[in-house]
């Protein structure tokens, strides 16, 4: 059973960081792409950073609203992912989950809350 696992979310204030994490655990194949989402109360869930390959390349895209302050990174040999957020404010405040792709399944994880105060 594949799981996936959030941490690193928490209180901070408007301007500081966090470092997410998303460990991926038990997946048969390897994952191909992993993104970063984030659901605002009372707004939609938003599509803010992916992490894939072209061949042994990785390519990274962003939504706007995060381009420039947020950073994925991932180490595939333990199947993680990381979301490094600089700069916050206090819109970024919501719940952070990860997807995790395989090429065939995807599998997301149940997210990690953060809460950026002004």
């Amino acid at each position: 059973q594949v799981q996936l696992v959030e941490s690193g979310g928490g209180l901070v204030q408007a301007g500081g960081s966090l470092r997410l994490s998303c460990v991926v655990s038990g997946s048969p194949r390897s994952i191909n792409v992993m993104r970063w989402f984030r659901q605002a109360p009372g707004k939609e869930r938003e599509q803010i950073a992916t992490i894939g390959a072209y061949g042994t390349t990785d390519y990274t895209d962003y939504a706007s609203s995060v381009k420039g302050r947020f950073t994925i990174s991932r180490d595939k040999s333990k199947n993680t992912a990381f979301l490094q957020m600089n700069s916050l404010k206090p819109e970024d405040t919501g719940v952070y989950s990860c997807k995790a792709e395989d090429g065939v399944f995807v599998h997301w994880g149940y997210g990690t809350q953060v809460t950026v105060s002004s």
